[in-house]
């Protein structure tokens, strides 16, 4: 079974609980010429002005204004001068949370995902809906609790000890996710 995630879907529950929720979710990137689907396998959860590891908590920006929108949109923005980075904002409009997609199958790191799917800037403040060309996808794709890492957030020491150690990155191993056994119909047999 294979559905789109509606974008309304993200303002439904806290940050923190869709971070985990997204493990064994799919990211789609469509192209004119190509349609690319990865298992999401590593996230982090920033919920908002509260969490000074969070862009949100220095206020609102030319750069984090699309986190102060309404959940399911995409917050794409340039790392270093180097990476483009990939969150999904999860909360309602005026709450700025975000999700950051720390890692996919075949890409572990977040400047990876969005380099092996042609994710640019110019999907900023698109839904996460297939018009935009990235959407998410639940293939019925499970992570089961016991297999999931939990730990605290990559590079984000500038937030203070409080705020840094929260456990809020969240990661699961390619073979720990539980994928649906394919169902197959045999065909009814001629009697002869």
């Amino acid at each position: 079974m294979t559905r789109v995630i509606s974008p309304e879907k993200w303002q439904s529950r806290g940050t923190v609980a869709l971070a985990r929720a997204l493990l064994g979710k799919v990211l789609v990137r469509t192209t004119p010429t190509a349609r690319v689907e990865r298992v999401i396998v590593e996230t982090e959860a920033y919920v908002g002005p509260q969490d000074l590891a969070c862009h949100a908590s220095k206020g609102c920006t030319p750069r984090t204004q699309v986190m102060f929108g309404p959940g399911g949109i995409w917050y794409v923005y340039l790392c270093y001068g180097i990476h483009e980075m990939l969150n999904l904002v999860t909360g309602p409009a005026g709450h700025p949370a975000a999700i950051l997609i720390r890692g996919v199958e075949g890409a572990i790191g977040p400047g990876r995902v969005t380099k092996q799917l042609s994710i640019d800037r110019a999907l900023n403040a698109k839904p996460a809906a297939p018009e935009s060309g990235l959407h998410l996808e639940d293939h019925g794709i499970v992570a089961p609790p016991r297999h999931v890492i939990s730990g605290p957030r990559v590079g984000v020491d500038y937030a203070g000890p409080i705020w840094a150690a929260k456990p809020w990155r969240f990661r699961i191993a390619l073979e720990n996710l539980k994928r649906p056994v394919a169902r197959v119909s045999s065909p009814a047999h001629a009697a002869s």
